[in-house]
């Protein structure tokens, strides 16, 4: 025991001497401009009613689901909900999953085998990563949004291969080259996967997701959706083909092996797509956009985005978390993203934009950010 001790304080320790340890933040009365909820939803009290409304009409339900999906924990209404979703996304089927992690987890760790091939972009989200960790399959990492490099790796590649990206990327909030991904997926016999998380309810006619906005869905083989961002309740879906969800329900650990979701969580989802189809949210987050990229200074680091996520580079970790720091001391709820999060030398503090944000409040947060950051 004393060992195992050690070696928790010593890694915790070296953490904290390199500004990178990490510790839970309670909710905070500071202005959101870090959350993920992108179109307010979460908070939205129209969403609330609709929810409570809904659950009137199911007044047995039960409170949890009572095991996996392939055993007591399935139910008519999860099918039901899962057909309404492809056919928003414009996909043949879509298998419901607990968490974006789960989903990923599943599907890479399922559908490569020894002699295959994954090559994933460098900025690829953590769970895939893992999940393709639990894979067989050789990984590859080209650079980020660079198709020759990708090329490179697609010329030495072995076995069923599979290109797997980001269309709107986490932690710089760019977006992949999905149209010329599809093109080199097409010439070399390849799978596209495309996780869709950040685009989700952001990008595409009423949120259906940047790969239903370049006219690609028939074109990728697989996009992994998110509900706990823009559409503010939680879990995910793996959208496909009837093929590919079969297969998960046979072949995804992290499906198979876990208690389903209960109704309530199921409910809030369907209700958070009913809310979305309703009325255009994707214009007010446009605009909100707009306005913060016209308002930041150009003498500072700020990447290129059109999304949500907006990132200003600022190298060191003592440095952007006193720049974070500084701007919360202001009022608003900015978080520093740190190494080993990111590579060293490439901290920033990351800014979410929101529909529940007003113009006002976007440009005094711009403002601040010109006087704080130098």
């Amino acid at each position: 025991m004393k060992s195992i001790h050690k070696f928790m304080s010593d890694s915790l320790a070296l953490r904290k001497e390199n500004n990178s340890l990490r510790t839970l933040k309670a909710e905070s009365s500071l202005l959101d401009f870090c959350s993920n909820d992108y179109l307010g939803f979460a908070r939205s009290n129209n969403l609330k009613l609709l929810f409570e409304s809904e659950l009137k009409k199911h007044p047995n339900y039960n409170m949890g689901s009572g095991g996996s999906r392939l055993l007591a924990g399935n139910s008519t209404f999860a099918e039901e909900l899962e057909q309404e979703i492809a056919n928003f996304h414009h996909s043949e089927a879509a298998l419901l999953f607990n968490s974006g992690y789960d989903a990923n987890i599943g599907i890479f760790s399922s559908i490569t085998q020894r002699g295959d091939t994954i090559i994933t972009d460098e900025y690829i989200h953590a769970s895939i990563i893992d999940g393709v960790r639990l894979s067989h399959a050789t990984r590859y990492v080209f650079k980020h949004n660079d198709l020759e490099s990708l090329e490179q790796k697609l010329k030495v590649s072995k076995g069923k291969i599979f290109i797997v990206v980001e269309s709107i990327y986490s932690m710089d909030g760019d977006q992949a080259p999905l149209i010329d991904l599809s093109h080199l997926a097409k010439q070399y016999d390849a799978a596209l996967i495309v996780d869709e998380a950040h685009a989700t309810g952001v990008f595409g006619e009423l949120g259906r997701g940047l790969v239903y906005d370049l006219g690609l869905c028939d074109q990728v083989f697989a996009r992994i959706i998110t509900f706990g961002k823009a559409l503010g309740t939680h879990g995910a879906a793996i959208l496909g083909t009837e093929q590919l969800r079969s297969f998960l329900i046979n072949f995804s650990r992290s499906f198979i092996y876990t208690t389903a979701a209960s109704f309530l969580s199921h409910l809030a989802i369907k209700c958070a797509y009913q809310q979305l189809k309703n009325s255009d949210y994707q214009s007010p987050l446009k605009e909100r956009i707009k306005c913060f990229r016209e308002s930041i200074s150009a003498d500072i680091n700020l990447l290129n985005s059109q999304s949500a996520i907006q990132i200003i580079l600022i190298p060191g970790n003592k440095e952007a978390r006193e720049a974070a720091l500084n701007i919360q001391n202001a009022g608003f709820d900015v978080r520093a993203i740190l190494s080993p999060t990111v590579a060293q030398g490439t901290e920033r503090i990351r800014i979410c934009l929101h529909n529940h944000n007003s113009i006002a409040d976007i440009q005094r947060l711009s403002h601040n950010l010109n006087d704080i950051i130098k």
